[in-house]
């Protein structure tokens, strides 16, 4: 079996983001990229199962820019075979929205005949967290989002995911799209040598018209401005003084 992963380069999650002045969108120049925390903890659990005996092969794919490369090299390095890079733009700021991802993403494992999807739950960047979901839509495939736990044997999956009362498990039929979330596991961090044999192993390079696909987005950013500072606590003498101050603000 083959597991694809995709995988998205973001603002690494120890920088705080800048809003451009004209407050167009966030400011991209001279900042550091990573590859997206959820993604690698998906590319960590292909690898895993591969470990396992479960898949064959790996492959990444990332869809953007091709700046990208770095990101997927990473992967490889992890552990990934190979990769596939999916040039949608030319400009960093310009963001390929889900559907457009996800449309990709179904012709790509359609093409390189994956028996499972491992996807990050969401992207740190634009939180959106709908990829996963519209691919197994249009692949017609079984979908277990938020998975913590992911075992897989007789050609289902059984994932334990995490729900707002507790944890739920399910039973899927493969092929499948699984995300992943946090709780699934801690990716390694890649070696010297895996990082030297990583410039070695294979990178495809296409686009999104090789598949068919506009990337053009269809949303439109009107304003983006820095979340508004937290305000002052204010100290009360009485326990009837707080409840007349959270009646005044709404609260009960």
């Amino acid at each position: 079996m083959k597991i694809l992963v995709p995988v998205k380069r973001v603002i690494d999650y120890n920088v705080k983001p800048r809003v451009k002045p004209d407050g167009s969108g966030v400011d991209l120049a001279d900042v550091k990229m990573s590859m997206n925390p959820f993604d690698e903890i998906a590319v960590e659990e292909a690898i895993r199962l591969k470990e396992q005996g479960v898949a064959e092969e790996v492959i990444v794919v990332s869809i953007g820019v091709r700046q990208a490369q770095e990101t997927l090299r990473t992967a490889l390095a992890m552990g990934a075979d190979r990769a596939i890079l999916v040039v949608a733009a030319d400009d960093v700021h310009q963001t390929t929205e889900p559907l457009a991802i996800a449309k990709i993403l179904a012709a790509v494992a359609a093409e390189q005949g994956a028996g499972l999807v491992i996807a990050g739950k969401q992207a740190i960047d634009s939180d959106m967290g709908a990829t996963g979901q519209m691919l197994a839509a249009l692949l017609g495939w079984g979908q277990a989002t938020f998975a913590s736990k992911i075992a897989i044997a007789g050609g289902r999956a059984t994932v334990t995911r995490e729900v707002d009362g507790g944890l739920q498990t399910i039973d899927v039929a493969l092929p499948a799209v699984i995300t992943t979330d946090l709780r699934l596991n801690e990716p390694r961090y890649a070696s010297l040598p895996n990082i030297m044999k990583a410039k070695k192993k294979p990178l495809e390079e296409k686009t999104a018209a090789d598949y068919g696909v506009d990337p053009a987005p269809r949303l439109e950013i009107l304003a983006t401005r820095e979340p508004q500072g937290r305000a002052a606590g204010v100290r009360l003498a009485s326990v009837d003084e707080l409840v007349g101050k959270l009646k005044e603000i709404g609260v009960v």
